[in-house]
């Protein structure tokens, strides 16, 4: 559900105290503060949108071809407790430390 900000509306329409409320995109907004009764107003929010940080662009960047593009290698460890490569041009494998 996203979160909404509220503001109070005091006299004269001067903004007052700021909250926050979950609430399902379907619902009407609030005309009163949910404790004091106070009237309020939605206070619109810039969209948080994902910028450069990403999990996709994370995954890109750890994938076997960039990590080799980039002079790089990868090694995962295996079930016999020895670390396999999986990206680059190193060793094939190397022991894990024990």
């Amino acid at each position: 559900m996203p979160t909404y900000v509220y503001e109070v509306v005091l006299e004269g329409g001067e903004p007052g105290q700021q909250f926050e409320v979950e609430q399902r995109m379907a619902d009407a907004p609030l005309a009163k503060h949910p404790t004091t009764g106070q009237p309020v107003r939605r206070v619109f929010q810039p969209p948080n949108l994902p910028k450069k940080w990403t999990d996709r662009q994370a995954k890109n960047m750890l994938s076997g071809d960039n990590v080799a593009k980039h002079g790089l290698t990868r090694y995962e460890r295996g079930a016999d407790g020895k670390y396999v490569k999986t990206a680059g041009s190193g060793p094939d494998s190397i022991a894990g430390g024990q």
